[in-house]
Order: structure tokens, then sequence, then C-alpha cells
């Protein structure tokens, strides 16, 4: 996931008062794997634990065009 995305999983969290512990418990992950989801260093299954953790706060990813400059 690029930056832009973890940096909105985090204000979400942030909003919403939820720890790395309590979203990866919500999720079924380790604090660790959170942490380095959020951090671009997971390996794995990252997609479904992204879409896991969006979920638990209420975000949908979406793919929309780039506007040229």
């Amino acid at each position: 996931m690029n930056e832009a995305v973890r940096e909105a999983v985090r204000e979400r969290m942030k909003e919403r008062g939820v720890s790395q512990a309590q979203l990866g418990k919500a999720v079924g992950v380790e604090r660790t794997y959170i942490n380095r989801m959020l951090a671009g260093k997971a390996a794995g299954e990252i997609p479904e634990s992204w879409e896991k953790v969006f979920r638990e706060l209420g975000l949908e990813l979406y793919v929309r065009p780039i506007t040229s400059k």
C-alpha cells in the first residue's frame, strides 16, 4: 500500500482512538504486524489484511483516474 493509504488508516485510527493492538485484535493479527503494515514493511497476505483493516475502520479503497497537470 502506498503512503497515502497508510496515512488515511493512521488518521482514522487516531479519530476513533484505536491503538495498533486494538486494531490487530479486531482483525486477527498481531500488533507488530499492524505496525509493519503501517510502515510499508509487511510481507505476505497484505491485501487480505488491509481489507480487514479497512472494514474495521469503516474505510473503503477505490481507484480514481489521475488528473493531468
